[in-house]
């Protein structure tokens, strides 16, 4: 676990910059100086872009980091390289080409409960591309295990950028509009800073001709296509298709509540970059003994911390929302619902690497094409009864679903699986801190009120993960930093 410790440590830190960032743009800057109905249309093109960017990437962020470490010979692997930066362009170039020839056709059925979506329906298209390659790019330093920087273009730059745009548009040298082509830039910048960064990394060696297995690999790379699909359909189909029953400001309401309770998976995401890599290197050496502990050990690290910051969002919600405007609190029910889903997306460790880095990716995308049906059907459902609550119960039953038949099969094909008695007592932990503090609070200021109790409940759940010994690396990481105080 060293390579992953230190530098799932560097990514969280980054991380959580970006997400403190987020925070204060998705909380009050956007919801101040946008109106509702362009903060709404700014989720729903980067949401339309998540959901197109796995198509034109052709998977190759996924089969990269596969299959990278199998080949030994430089020709081969130089074989390689060549095919996956290539690859994205055989979607891009038809996907642009189809999008043009019916962009009336499109047009008129993303807009037709929103009009003003119809004149920004290309930004999706251009978003999406710069998202594919940034992945692509991402992809590469993660095979030569150098994942920090890009985590950081990730999650904190492009968050300052989007702030700065919001500044502008505060200091009205920015209209609303040309604040929604500044986030495209910005997606655009974000990816040629990748692109050099990945070069300096390791400079590709293309060799002008397919590697002995591409067969294997396009396989591979087209199922994955699928799986990169179903995921952003499960992340971010809710948003699109408020777009289509509602009015476009309530993607806006469901945002802020959606960014709250994601926060939880913050750990998981930055911990994801170094593990997916390893995952990969360990299923082809077919260590399974290393691959079990990796397994045990992420999930249970995740679950503690996910754990806790779902208390202090938990805990702490209702105070949160009397400091962001009054028309946003239609969402609290939303945080529940996505909260809990993002908990038990901890719960199942590198889960998701796993699957896709073993020999049995193609039945899991049956089952996850199933589920992303389903996803939509349940959104088709919910939506015209309970509005954005319908989209979070939604996603919520989509992503328990989903979670358990992908726990299921690895249990069922590797006979491995991420609980331990420890799993248990955690969650006793934490059902016990929501039932005690989640009906006290301070009678001060929400901001004064969160700040206390948020301390009171981080250092008592802290103490209580020590004390019961809940989890070896948490253990000593918290000896190595009192040690490192206590030498300065």
């Amino acid at each position: 676990m060293g390579v992953v410790v230190k530098q799932s440590v560097k990514n969280t830190i980054y991380t959580y910059m970006g997400f403190g960032i987020g925070a204060v743009n998705t909380l009050f800057l956007y919801t101040n100086f946008l109106s509702d109905e362009y903060y709404g249309l700014v989720g729903y093109i980067l949401s339309a872009s998540n959901i197109l960017m796995p198509l034109l990437t052709f998977g190759v962020q996924n089969t990269l980091v596969k299959f990278y470490s199998s080949y030994k010979e430089d020709t081969e692997q130089g074989k390689f390289t060549f095919m996956m930066f290539i690859l994205p362009l055989l979607l891009i170039v038809p996907v642009g080409i189809l999008g043009t020839i019916a962009y009336e056709s499109i047009v008129s059925f993303l807009a037709r409960k929103n009009a003003i979506v119809g004149g920004y329906v290309w930004v999706i298209y251009i978003t999406a591309i710069a998202m594919a390659y940034f992945e692509v790019f991402f992809a590469w330093t993660k095979v030569h295990m150098k994942s920090v920087y890009g985590n950081f273009l990730k999650e904190v730059f492009l968050r300052v950028v989007v702030m700065a745009l919001l500044m502008a548009v505060f200091m009205s040298w920015l209209t609303p509009d040309e604040f929604i082509i500044g986030v495209m830039l910005a997606y655009i910048l974000r990816m040629l800073l990748m692109m050099l960064s990945a070069f300096k990394v390791s400079k590709p060696k293309f060799v002008l001709a397919l590697p002995q297995n591409s067969n294997k690999v396009i396989r591979y790379t087209s199922l994955i296509i699928l799986a990169g699909s179903i995921a952003m359909v499960l992340l971010d189909v809710d948003k699109f298709m408020i777009g289509q029953y509602e009015a476009i400001e309530n993607i806006a309401f469901y945002n802020v509540a959606v960014y709250i309770a994601a926060v939880i998976v913050v750990p998981a995401r930055a911990m994801h970059q170094i593990t997916y890599p390893l995952t990969a290197r360990l299923l082809n050496e077919r260590d399974m003994t290393a691959l079990k502990d990796l397994y045990k050990r992420s999930s249970l690290n995740l679950f503690i911390i996910g754990g806790l910051i779902l208390l202090l969002i938990v805990l702490n919600v209702n105070q949160l929302y009397q400091i962001i405007p009054d028309q946003y609190s239609g969402g609290i029910s939303v945080v529940f619902f996505i909260a809990a889903a993002k908990l038990f997306e901890c719960l199942l460790g590198n889960n998701n690497s796993i699957l896709f880095n073993s020999d049995y990716y193609r039945m899991v995308l049956f089952f996850g094409v199933f589920l992303a049906i389903l996803t939509v059907i349940l959104n088709i459902i919910f939506i015209p009864m309970l509005g954005i609550n319908g989209a979070a119960l939604a996603t919520l039953l989509a992503f328990l679903l989903y979670s358990i038949v992908k726990f299921w099969f690895v249990y069922a094909k590797l006979h491995i699986h991420p609980f331990t008695l420890k799993t248990a007592e955690t969650a006793i932990v934490l059902l016990v801190f929501i039932l005690v503090f989640y009906f006290w609070d301070f009678s001060f200021h929400p901001i004064i009120n969160i700040v206390l109790k948020g301390a009171i409940v981080t250092v008592g759940y802290l103490l209580v993960v020590l004390k019961l010994k809940l989890s070896d690396d948490i253990i000593a990481m918290v000896e190595r930093v009192l040690k490192s105080k206590a030498r300065s």
